[in-house]
């Protein structure tokens, strides 16, 4: 009984002592090292957050010349030089490039100019093996630990404070993705009671990854690239770092900032922040300094060197707005055409929509969002649509997947772990999982940039009440995409993979507004991932399916798609119209699309043979009577223009650390609460994106004018003008143009090396006069902002134009604002009293149409919104559909008598503009532009039915399998249950795994609290087993032990005097 005393203790320590190091290593931020960044210690990292600040500057004189294939330094030098010899640049050099690429050929040089560069430049681009000449781009990159809870509230943005610093037109190009916070970010309802019991869990544990660890999938085999800012030689995390490269201009490999180890953690560490993949292959390319810059040409030349090493996954944490940065988005196409799977971070622009970066915005790139351990889409996480389809088309679905990116540990610089926030930490954990599934496929050539996005979407994890924008197909699940992806036979598939009008909220915003005759199409951009091959086509054409039972043929689809499916993906655009006979019928009409997709066979024994496969989108859409015209708003989206290609200013000034106007000015991305709000009215909003001479003006109450940059074919404004006189109403929200301000915002460009100023103000100020001036009406520009009321609502004026011209018999109101010009010119400060700033006309014509302005779009734009007014816009549509003045506006004590405009110019064109050269209306003609021929109207070629006389699917979501794959009866294998925990590396400790067999230990259950340290376990099973021999020794012999047990002590004599009769134990 000695031993079962002693045995106690040591139980309970093992079993406490157990718990201890459990609390200790994950939630114990004290026994790990504070991480060091750019020399800052962060003494408690889980109260700071990360900030990150960008600025871009120009490489004096250089530029990369991209070539049509790759060829040795020598013949690059030769183009070059021929190029050359016959301009006038007689100061040229190719810069040297000393990196691991430069023995290898190229498809790029970098030159330096220093005379003549323009006439070089059209010199270059002339030559047939020269591709494009793009600028050498400087990115300066800096992250910055600032403690929330003691940061000084920023200034109010009405502040007369003004400063002279603007930045480039690329503020955000190429940036890093994270934010950095606490474990517990954003964490929701009740998360003060989730935090009393909540240990903080490594992501790949919690995601399930140690289930494949414990049947033998710990990544081997598969090469991953982390294209960040390096890692140490010597990190105890690591085991298995193939090859460090350094691309930067400094002498190191060594990650001074801790941003790159991180990342290449969550992918790859082995110990106390445990990654996916630990035995992975991990290939460290440095592309940023210490200093936090980088250059196009370093990523250029390290790209192609992740080529020629066959890289299987690479991470980009890094975006930009700029899907039009050429040559950086070829290069990514090349990448991934070389089986190279990229996962990059969707931006850190979120809430808004409409705002993607750059790659993660494009088809072969596997964009990733942000969400927290609560399952709530991160707020940082940016959104959906994508805008490059805009105005003629729609956006597509993006990001394609999320996890978790808010508050995720990830390995310390030296040692240690630290927490992260940012789509940049989600970005990693989705290319560690995809790291950690390529090594448990038996035959890696079905892994490819498509099939392992089919199967991540095929299983991701729907996220309830969220749409498709802000989660994509949901969240990742490991586990399911493990079980597709050991079933996949090569495919092609759509993403979303069904249409369904009617469910919401997941399908917004398509699900927010039924469809009916005589509306504008809806169109809906599908992607298509060709998993059989990097290049396919369709065959033939897709075929429209309407289900009869299912009145299938009371709607008409026509389909659009690519010619060419490469790399790995194409589009496939469906326009969905109401039928006629369907104009006052009620109900829910199905069909379906089907779509065969044929790419060349690789196997040798099918050569000249084709791999096809038939997809079936299923199309569901509800249809209501054509509702009256007054009910009917015409969103004119043609007459937007945005960045990119040019320089479109934002239309608050204020706004001055992100200049550029480029969320896609769409009512489903930076205008979607008006949108919500007009719908929640009744009113039935519809695009138009084609000239003012495709739409049918009887079809509509009002046309809606927001922020418009474009210039006007004048047949568009002959057509208006008649519209109008026909019923018609016109609402116009305008915005600042003045040509002193625009001279004042220019900035240096990179694209083109000079100087640049605004094509436009905020909305082109000259060409709205130009539309509305037959009715005596236009706009200044006066720049004006200031807080007001009217009509008993708060109002603030960010950087708009009060109106100079309007009819006598018209109403208008005035208020008293700050001239902002003059604060932006001279830096003074000056109150002009009643600025006319809303007008409302009823045209003299009887049965004629209204007209609505207003000088400022600020307060119905998401993006830098302070006041809402769609009280506004709801009173001038009254107006405009109803002819109803709303009285606090007729009888306002702010009408004035409207302004005839006499002495004061009307604002004229900036000279030397070069609007024309992204405008789709104007073009060069003799240096003085001049509109092009008005572009026919968009013809749509409706589908021919094969209509089918079968019910069609009630459900479409559960009725996709990809594969053919039924998730309910593919069962895991058995693996082992016990898990035991990793333990931290120990002082002079090999970092060598310990486990035989290099079996990656578990995690801890998701019940935090449940699991037992396997130490502690076979402890008490020793325990437990002695007692178990004790307790059978006592029972077998209770007679003998009895007279010893319960022997007083006066009878201790006698037993010594019969002590030959004393048992003997």
């Amino acid at each position: 009984m000695a031993l079962v005393h002693l045995w106690l203790p040591v139980l309970g320590l093992l079993l406490f002592g157990g718990w201890a190091s459990v609390g200790t290593e994950e939630g114990g931020a004290g026994s790990i090292p504070p991480p060091t960044i750019a020399g800052l210690h962060c003494v408690n990292c889980s109260h700071l957050t990360l900030k990150v600040e960008f600025s871009t500057s120009v490489v004096e004189h250089e530029y990369i010349v991209t070539f049509n294939g790759y060829f040795t330094a020598r013949a690059r030098g030769h183009f070059i030089g021929s190029a050359l010899q016959s301009s006038e640049a007689v100061d040229w050099r190719i810069v040297p490039r000393d990196n691991p690429a430069s023995d290898y050929p190229s498809d790029f040089e970098v030159v330096q100019i220093r005379q003549a560069p323009q006439q070089s430049l059209l010199t270059l681009q002339e030559h047939p093996y020269i591709k494009r000449v793009t600028p050498q781009r400087k990115v300066f990159r800096s992250l910055k630990f600032t403690d929330s809870a003691d940061t000084a509230p920023a200034p109010p943005c009405n502040d007369t404070r003004w400063t002279q610093k603007w930045q480039s037109s690329r503020p955000l190009r190429r940036t890093s993705l994270s934010l950095g916070s606490g474990f517990w970010h954003a964490t929701g309802r009740h998360s003060s009671r989730r935090l009393l019991r909540a240990i903080p869990r490594h992501v790949a544990q919690i995601l399930q990854a140690d289930v494949l660890w414990q049947m033998g999938h710990t990544g081997s085999g598969v090469k991953v690239a982390v294209f960040d800012t390096g890692l140490s030689e010597k990190h105890p995390h690591f085991k298995n770092v193939k090859e460090r490269t350094n691309w930067t201009n400094e002498k190191t490999l060594d990650d001074g900032l801790g941003h790159g180890t991180f990342v290449a953690g969550v992918i790859a560490s082995m110990r106390e922040c445990q990654g996916f993949a630990p035995d992975s292959e991990l290939h460290i390319f440095r592309v940023f300094t210490n200093n936090q810059v980088s250059y196009t040409s370093w990523f250029l030349d390290a790209f192609n060197y992740a080529i020629l090493k066959k890289i299987d996954v690479l991470n980009l944490s890094i975006g930009g707005p700029d899907f039009m940065d050429h040559p950086f988005v070829d290069k990514v196409w090349e990448l991934t055409a070389n089986r190279v799977i990229m996962v990059s971070a969707i931006g850190n622009d979120g809430p808004l929509y409409g705002t993607l970066n750059n790659p993660a915005d494009q088809m072969d790139v596997i964009g990733v969002g942000g969400i927290d351990f609560e399952d709530n889409i991160a707020r940082f996480s940016s959104r959906g649509m994508t805008t490059w389809e805009l105005p003629g088309g729609y956006g597509r679905v993006k990001p394609d997947i999320v996890t978790y990116g808010s508050g995720v540990r990830g390995s310390g610089m030296k040692e240690g772990c630290r927490s992260l926030s940012g789509t940049s930490v989600a970005s990693p954990v989705v290319a560690g999982a995809v790291t950690l599934l390529a090594s448990t496929v038996p035959n890696r050539e079905l892994v490819n940039p498509a099939s392992m996005k089919q199967a991540l979407i095929a299983s991701a994890r729907r996220l309830p009440g969220v749409n498709m924008f802000e989660q994509g197909h949901g969240k990742l699940d490991l586990l399911r995409a493990y079980q597709i992806l050991n079933s996949y036979r090569p495919q092609a598939s759509l993403s979303p993979s069904y249409i369904d009008l009617t469910e919401c909220p997941y399908m917004w915003p398509y699900c927010s507004q039924p469809i009916y005759y005589g509306g504008m199409p809806t169109i809906v951009n599908v992607t298509i991932l060709n998993g059989m091959g990097v290049t396919g086509r369709i065959v033939d054409k897709p075929i429209w399916q309407p289900y009869l039972p299912q009145n299938g043929d009371h709607i008409d689809v026509a389909v659009s798609y690519s010619p060419v499916l490469w790399p790995w993906a194409g589009y496939l655009a469906v326009s969905i119209s109401v039928a006629k006979k369907a104009a006052s019928w009620e109900g829910i009409a199905q069909g379906h699309v089907m779509v065969t997709v044929a790419s060349p066979a690789e196997n040798d024994s099918t050569v000249g043979g084709e791999l096809t496969s038939t997809i079936k989108l299923p199309v569901k859409v509800k249809i209501v009577p054509t509702p009256p015209r007054s009910k009917r708003v015409l969103w004119d989206q043609y007459h937007n223009l945005r960045y990119p290609p040019g320089y479109f200013p934002r239309d608050n000034l204020r706004m001055k650390n992100d200049p550029l106007d480029w969320n896609g000015d769409h009512i489903h991305t930076n205008f979607r609460d008006m949108y919500q709000h007009l719908r929640s009215m009744g009113y039935f909003v519809e695009v138009l994106g084609a000239p003012l001479t495709c739409f049918d003006a009887s079809q509509y109450g009002t046309l809606l004018m927001v922020d418009s940059e474009e210039e006007y074919f004048p047949e568009e404004i002959s057509k208006l003008r008649r519209d109008i006189d026909n019923g018609l109403s016109l609402i116009v929200f305008s915005d600042w143009y003045n040509t002193s301000v625009m001279r004042k915002v220019k900035f240096y460009d990179e694209n083109t090396r000079q100087w640049w100023m605004p094509d436009t103000g905020g909305a082109n100020v000259p060409a709205l006069n130009d539309l509305i001036s037959v009715w005596g009406m236009a706009f200044s520009d006066g720049l004006y902002e200031g807080d007001f009321t009217m009509a008993d609502h708060d109002m603030y004026y960010a950087s708009g134009c009060s109106i100079a011209r309007f009819p006598e018999d018209g109403i208008v109101i005035a208020q008293t604002l700050k001239d902002q010009g003059l604060e932006v010119l001279k830096q003074e400060t000056a109150v002009v009293d009643s600025v006319p700033i809303l007008g409302l006309y009823q045209t003299p014509l009887e049965g004629g149409g209204r007209i609505a302005l207003y000088g400022d779009s600020n307060c119905i734009d998401d993006s830098h919104r302070q006041k809402d007014c769609f009280w506004l816009l709801d009173a001038l549509l009254q107006f405009t559909a109803y002819s109803m003045t709303p009285p606090s506006l007729s009888h306002s004590k702010n009408r004035v008598a409207p302004p005839t405009g006499a002495g004061h110019p009307l604002p004229v064109r900036l000279e030397g503009n070069h609007l024309y050269r992204y405008s789709k209306v104007l073009e060069a003609y003799l240096g003085d532009p001049k509109p092009r021929p008005l572009p026919a109207c968009p013809h749509l070629s409706w589908a021919k039915p094969l209509p089918l006389n079968e019910t069609a699917p009630s459900n479409l979501w559960k009725h996709q399998k990809l594969l053919s794959v039924d998730l309910d009866k593919v069962a895991l294998p058995n693996f082992r249950a016990d898990r035991p925990q990793v333990r931290p590396l120990s002082p002079g400790e090999s970092g060598a795994w310990d486990i035989p067999g290099g079996i990656m230990p578990g995690r801890y259950n998701q019940d935090v609290g449940q699991t037992i340290p396997v130490f502690a376990f076979l402890g008490a099973m020793v325990v437990l087993a002695f007692f178990v021999v004790q307790l059978t020794k006592v029972k077998s012999k209770p007679k003998r032990r009895k007279p010893r047990v319960k022997r007083p002590l006066f009878l201790q004599q006698p037993q010594q005097t019969h002590a030959g009769k004393t048992p003997t134990v």
